[in-house]
């Protein structure tokens, strides 16, 4: 029995080795994978700090781009201030009317206004009055007015300067109200028939009476003395009930 017992102890001890030996082998996958998760986070944490900081950069640089921008609309409304209050350009807007008047005289400077005022006027108001037609939703004849306002520029470019820019000479603002059952087409070639009318030197000098009238009432037309140093014309439609027919009988 002795000599059998000892046979069986080698085997026995190579076994228990060999099980110790594959302990190592088994645990390396785990560690591997311990490892790669942990570079993955040391990255993540790394990336996401980059992102934070560049984040507070631009928080920084807009919150000084927030400062400079209010210093530069507070120079410009001191400096705009401070030309309205100039004695230079308080009489600024009157010599730019005066200098139009002048102009206006000029055959072909009369024709290159007036095609601008009429292109502006067609384009400008026409949209506004079929605009505003479609966005009340109405059907068949409307039975109130409807308010329609547009300002526009009338430009002119200097010749005597080569590639210069177009300067605007002055603005245009129209308040007029569609009445029910009037063509836009009529209605804006009654507002350029008064402003070329306006704006003609014949109305000084000849027809000093002359009264603008849209959709047969009576409208007015004047130099706005508040706008500066842009002169700005005002052709506004009266809403008062006041007809040229009546104005005429009272004129009578």
């Amino acid at each position: 029995m002795s000599p059998s017992l000892i046979l069986l102890e080698p085997h026995l001890t190579l076994s228990a080795a060999s099980a110790r030996a594959q302990e190592p082998t088994s645990a390396q996958p785990w560690m591997a994978t311990s490892g790669v998760f942990l570079l993955l986070l040391v990255a993540l944490g790394i990336f996401g700090k980059i992102k934070l900081e560049k984040l507070f950069d631009r928080l920084k640089f807009e919150e000084l781009k927030n400062v400079e921008l209010q210093k530069k609309l507070k120079l410009a409304l001191k400096t705009i201030g401070d030309m309205e209050r100039n004695p230079d350009l308080i009489h600024s807007r009157e010599i730019n009317v005066e200098y139009l008047r002048m102009r206006m005289a000029e055959d072909i400077f009369h024709s290159m206004i007036l095609n601008q005022l009429k292109v502006k006027v067609r384009e400008k108001v026409t949209v506004a009055l079929r605009s505003s037609q479609v966005g009340s939703g109405m059907v068949g004849i409307p039975t109130a007015g409807r308010q329609v306002e547009q300002i526009f520029d009338v430009e002119d470019k200097p010749d005597e300067i080569p590639n210069g820019k177009p300067r605007v000479l002055f603005r245009i603002q129209i308040k007029l109200m569609k009445l029910p059952g009037q063509d836009t087409s009529i209605i804006v070639a009654q507002v350029i028939h008064c402003i070329q009318k306006f704006l003609s030197p014949s109305v000084v000098v000849v027809d000093k009476h002359w009264q603008p009238v849209i959709q047969d009432r009576i409208a007015t037309m004047h130099w706005d003395q508040n706008a500066k140093p842009t002169p700005l014309l005002v052709l506004e439609q009266l809403n008062e009930g006041v007809t040229a027919a009546s104005s005429n009988r009272r004129s009578r």
